[in-house]
């Protein structure tokens, strides 16, 4: 496991700095290769946009987060899935672009909706700050999902699941990072096998 500073991320995410971030997932998947690793994984939704940088340069195989989340969600039967996450995730195509090839839709907060969960995210969730208040505007962006016709809803950020998951959620939830995880560990068995 390897990981620089998320402070080191955000700057590179302020500035619009795509290829700062793939030399900061570049240098940990180099120390990853060369302790032997066998795979690289990295539960950060956001910074999957880098990797069309950094993929010519990779000595292992990456398992995609999204890949691993359109999956889960064609094996549930999901057709339509609300995305939720930080404005940089909500605005790229990571997710968009994996679910199509499955055949699966993505719909988008709003982008007051995104302002405001970005804003929880970076803002609160980040920080250790769980407000009564982010899970209730949580809660009301999925319902208005459900509304528009998704019957799931990506939890598309690490720290989304802290405050929702199927419990509080009118749609069922696809954790990304729980999936990723699950997705690392059958590999890794399968690889001992």
């Amino acid at each position: 496991m390897h990981g620089h500073s998320l402070a080191d991320y955000v700057a590179c995410l302020e500035r619009g700095d795509w290829p700062g971030v793939a030399e900061l997932m570049l240098d940990s998947a180099r120390k990853l290769t060369r302790s032997g690793a066998e795979f690289l994984i990295c539960p950060d939704n956001t910074i999957h946009q880098a990797l069309p940088w950094i993929e010519p340069h990779l000595a292992l195989p990456w398992l995609h987060i999204a890949d691993v989340v359109a999956a889960e969600a064609a094996s549930r039967g999901f057709r339509r899935l609300g995305l939720t996450g930080t404005r940089w995730l909500v605005d790229s195509e990571v997710y968009p672009s994996k679910l199509a090839a499955r055949g699966l839709e993505c719909v988008r907060p709003t982008p007051a909706e995104r302002d405001e969960i970005d804003r929880i995210i970076m803002d609160e969730l980040v920080t250790g700050v769980f407000k009564p208040e982010a899970v209730t505007f949580h809660q009301q962006v999925i319902e208005r999902m459900k509304s528009a016709g998704c019957d799931a809803v990506v939890l598309g950020c690490t720290e989304i699941p802290l405050i929702i998951d199927d419990t509080n959620s009118a749609l069922p939830t696809l954790d990304s990072t729980r999936l990723l995880a699950r997705a690392a560990l059958a590999r890794a068995i399968q690889a001992q096998r």
